[in-house]
């Protein structure tokens, strides 16, 4: 049975860390956008999963009914979380399997 070199696993560890650091990095200086009720509510998320903006439409703003106004904001942000998630997992996932080619 043949030995892996350790050299060369090692330096494709290296490779790789180098790769998903540079992945994180172009992540956390990315911004994503949610959007609820048609694009009435939009919220824009940096990487780093901190709120960048929010905007919200004249015309969902009622007075008698602020649980609608409440509801589209946790939309918006709830997209856009899942819109970074997505993000993450394109940047991220190439390189998460690449780990099965060292033999982890």
């Amino acid at each position: 049975m043949n030995q892996p070199d350790m050299n060369q696993i090692m330096a494709q560890a290296q490779q790789m860390q180098q790769q998903l650091q540079e992945a994180q990095a172009e992540i956390i200086a990315s911004t994503v956008e949610g959007t609820a009720g048609n694009g009435l509510v939009k919220v824009a998320l940096r990487g780093s999963g901190e709120v960048e903006s929010l905007t919200i439409d004249p015309s969902v703003v009622d007075p008698e009914d602020v649980e609608t106004l409440q509801d589209l904001i946790i939309g918006a942000y709830q997209d856009a979380g899942e819109n970074l998630k997505s993000l993450s997992n394109e940047k991220m996932g190439p390189l998460s399997q690449g780990l099965d080619g060292l033999g982890f």
